[in-house]
């Protein structure tokens, strides 16, 4: 059911097209909260993260108060610039440096993005009661699949929809800061220090979404 919902609010947003000439904006730098849903109706993680957007690093860290079902103690600090990150395990002192394969994450727009449609979600005609946002799409790389991020006029994405052949999810953020509030989160911490590049098996993608597959 959720899927069927999903599909028809694309389709209901792509009623109103724009041409290809309209180039996407770039994020702030941020700090909030995300969650992360499949369109079954299973929450998959919830947790806070720092973005920096000219430096194009992320961390994302779960809330452990979440049900064991969601990716619990999930940190990942990412560098999308270097296409490397780090699965950070501070409960057991332990870290793992990995290749990116893919840069694509739902704090920023591709460069390669296509405006679909501005819609209004809620009301445009009450006051207070709607919020004006783009609608930008395009395919996922190393995989087939498509996205579609709902992004404010002042470029801050708001929800993000990931599909793919055997999954697809809901990105969301929330209570955004646009400001980095503690800029030693997207410092490499000292039990990363020295560890080699993990080798990455054949076929094996990393990425932002694929640490929530």
């Amino acid at each position: 059911m959720f899927a069927t919902v999903a599909l028809l609010a694309i389709m209901c947003l792509t009623i109103t097209t724009h041409a290809d000439h309209h180039q996407p904006c770039h994020t702030h730098n941020m700090t909030g909260l995300m969650s992360v849903m499949t369109l079954k109706g299973e929450m998959k993680a919830v947790g806070s993260f720092t973005y920096d957007s000219v430096g194009r690093k992320l961390r994302f860290q779960s809330n452990e108060s979440q049900p064991s079902n969601t990716s619990f103690g999930l940190d990942l600090l990412m560098f999308f610039e270097e296409g490397i990150f780090y699965e950070i395990d501070s409960t057991n002192q332990s870290c793992e440096k990995k290749k990116l394969q893919m840069s694509l994450h739902p704090f920023d727009i591709p460069d390669d993005a296509k405006l679909d449609s501005t819609v209004t979600t809620g009301s445009s005609s009450i006051e207070g009661e709607g919020l004006k946002v783009n609608v930008w799409t395009g395919s996922l790389t190393h995989m087939k699949g498509f996205y579609s991020m709902s992004v404010t006029m002042g470029c801050l994405p708001v929800t993000t929809f990931y599909f793919t052949d055997t999954t697809s999810f809901l990105f969301r953020n929330m209570d955004v800061e646009l400001e980095i509030k503690d800029p030693d989160l997207l410092v490499v911490p000292s039990l990363c220090h020295g560890k080699p590049l993990e080798d990455t098996p054949e076929g094996t993608v990393h990425s932002f979404l694929h640490e929530f597959m």
